[in-house]
């Protein structure tokens, strides 16, 4: 209890103190970082288009992970920090640049090339742009700057009453070629996993992608691999590659934050396939691809658990398939929506992928299926200050003219930022499943959005969740290492459906509402110098309903990609 009351003393000065550091320049202040200038004898992006301008250079600026050139980061301990730190190579980066030298000057590919360096974990940031012309040719200047990619892997976490722990070591910039390489170790509500992976997004000058994971599990074990030459660029004309996957472990089925029945699964994958595109034309990059894709499952009682009153059908699947995806040239570059400090590349435009198969028994199938995965996508900025992000999914199969293992979502976020620090957030969600397998049942808990709850505390075919925060975004920047914000919040959600597996009805006095409610606080870290987590959230829940089982207050700890 003095832990949780500690943590709410912090969350709480976070978030009344948010308007106080406004008024503390000196403790946030912060000096202006890198940035790319453009020489005034430069002309502008239009003119040096229109001139028919090339690329006559590229140079590369990388910053350490620390940049000596900032008063505040020039000590002795940051210095220290910066030599053993592998800084990224030249090659590295030159792999992922989306034009070359002889090339004409083109604002766009330079500002997708930023996107696309900005999403890798080991770059804080990446900016491009001209530094000199002369005769014709422009030179340009790659200015990045790395953060810090060793982590010996020791791991906490907490959320819907349930501890996750771990401990390794991972690389995500492996001798600063970029590469992944991790030995880890960790231990969940599941499982207990030792992993080693490696994965290299950038293996030749020609974007092919190397991704491979081994596994050992206390109930199982898992390999992957992929090799592949995706759609890289918005102009990219083909793609290409194949998958496997080969993994055992044992699922379990929830009810009310807990275990009601368990069994053994084996499951195959493997997927070949290529792509076709004509590339970028008019703001739009259309693509068809085609391949072969083989699914197998196979479901058994679990090695010392009662046998399972309800196993999953057996699937076994091979099947041609053909998609076609659409997306539309539309990025803008924001800060303080989902991350803390750094600049977040929002699209804005359509983009809508669908992918039909069709399993035969003459292709080898256990049945006749049409087999379904579509999404679509698309962000409006109804202001400069309010901004719509909806979206919608559908994947299963269509058996007998009936809908078989479907889930259909959607998804729309709503966020007004209400000044530079302030942003309000709200989100609703809802997922319909029909005729779901026994291992795809949705839940709804402390891991999924519903924070003041046990994990996977409701189980259904259907389900739904709102969500509303109020964030505050500050300029604190302590020690130079992280940037600090907070948050209030409050979550809805309900599950419908029931549970495909026979549970004893909970007595009375645990019986729970349709809808569920939940209010709590939030600190967040944002991790300006590590690749590995963007912000860490700690969190404190109070449940609205539910039964008196649960605890009054839930506290989650964990690193999440945004805020």
């Amino acid at each position: 209890m003095r832990r949780a009351a500690l943590v709410a003393g912090l969350i709480l000065f976070a978030c009344l103190g948010a308007r106080a550091v406004e008024l503390l320049p000196s403790i946030r202040s912060r000096l202006p970082e890198r940035a790319i200038v453009r020489p005034p004898d430069v002309p502008d992006d239009d003119a040096l288009q229109s001139s028919g301008a090339v690329i006559g250079s590229v140079r590369f600026v990388r910053v350490n992970v620390f940049d000596p050139k900032i008063v505040e980061e020039d000590i002795p301990l940051f210095r220290f920090v910066n030599r053993l730190h592998i800084l990224t190579r030249e090659s590295a980066l030159e792999k992922q640049l989306l034009f070359r030298v002889g090339d004409r000057y083109d604002a766009n590919v330079l500002r997708e090339t930023e996107r696309r360096l900005r999403s890798n974990g080991y770059l804080a940031d990446a900016q491009i742009g001209p530094v000199a012309y002369a005769d014709g040719k422009v030179e340009l200047e790659v200015l990045t700057q790395d953060t810090w990619t060793l982590r010996p892997n020791v791991q906490f976490g907490r959320s819907g009453g349930k501890n996750t722990s771990g401990g390794g070591i991972e690389e995500q910039n492996f001798l600063g070629t970029g590469a992944r390489l991790a030995l880890t170790y960790e231990q969940n509500v599941d499982r207990e996993t030792r992993t080693l992976e490696y994965s290299d997004l950038n293996l030749n000058a020609d974007h092919w992608q190397l991704d491979a994971e081994v596994a050992d599990n206390s109930d199982g074990y898992r390999q992957q691999l992929r090799v592949e030459r995706p759609f890289y660029a918005l102009d990219a004309r083909w793609a290409g590659g194949v998958s496997m996957r080969n993994e055992a472990r044992v699922d379990s089925v929830y009810d009310l934050g807990q275990i009601v029945e368990q069994y053994h699964t084996r499951e195959r994958e493997a997927t070949a396939y290529a792509g076709w595109s004509k590339g970028l034309h008019a703001g739009w990059a259309t693509r068809w691809t085609g391949g072969v894709t083989f699914d197998e499952r196979i479901a058994s009682d679990a090695a010392g658990a009662a046998p399972a009153q309800v196993l999953p059908k057996d699937r076994h699947l091979v099947y041609p398939w053909v998609g076609i995806e659409a997306t539309e040239d539309d990025f803008r570059e924001a800060r303080n929506l989902d991350q803390i400090g750094r600049v977040e590349d929002l699209a804005l435009g359509w983009e809508a992928k669908l992918r039909l198969g069709l399993a035969t028994h003459a292709t080898g199938s256990d049945r006749d299926a049409l087999v379904f995965d579509g999404s679509a996508y698309k962000g409006f900025q109804v202001t400069g200050t309010q901004t719509w992000l909806v979206s919608a999914s559908a994947n299963g199969r269509v058996e007998h003219g009936d809908f078989a293992d479907a889930i259909f979502s959607a998804l729309a976020r709503y966020y007004w930022r209400e000044t530079v620090r302030h942003t309000l957030y709200l989100a609703l969600g809802a997922d319909h499943g029909v005729n779901l397998d026994v291992d795809k049942q949705l839940t709804l808990g402390g891991d999924n959005g519903l924070r003041g709850y046990p994990l996977r505390y409701r189980t259904g075919q259907n389900r739904w969740l709102f969500t509303a925060e109020q964030r505050w975004f500050t300029d604190w920047y302590p020690f130079r290492l992280f940037a600090v914000g907070a948050a209030v919040f409050y979550d809805m959600g309900g599950v419908s459906g029931g549970n495909l597996v026979p549970a004893p009805p909970p007595p009375p006095s645990q019986q729970t509402p349709k809808t569920l409610r939940d209010v709590g606080v939030g600190l967040r870290l944002g991790n300006m110098r590590s690749a590995l987590g963007n912000v860490v959230h700690i969190d404190i829940a109070h449940p609205l309903d539910g039964d008196p089982s649960i605890s009054k207050v839930q506290v989650i700890i964990e690193a999440k990609r945004s805020f």
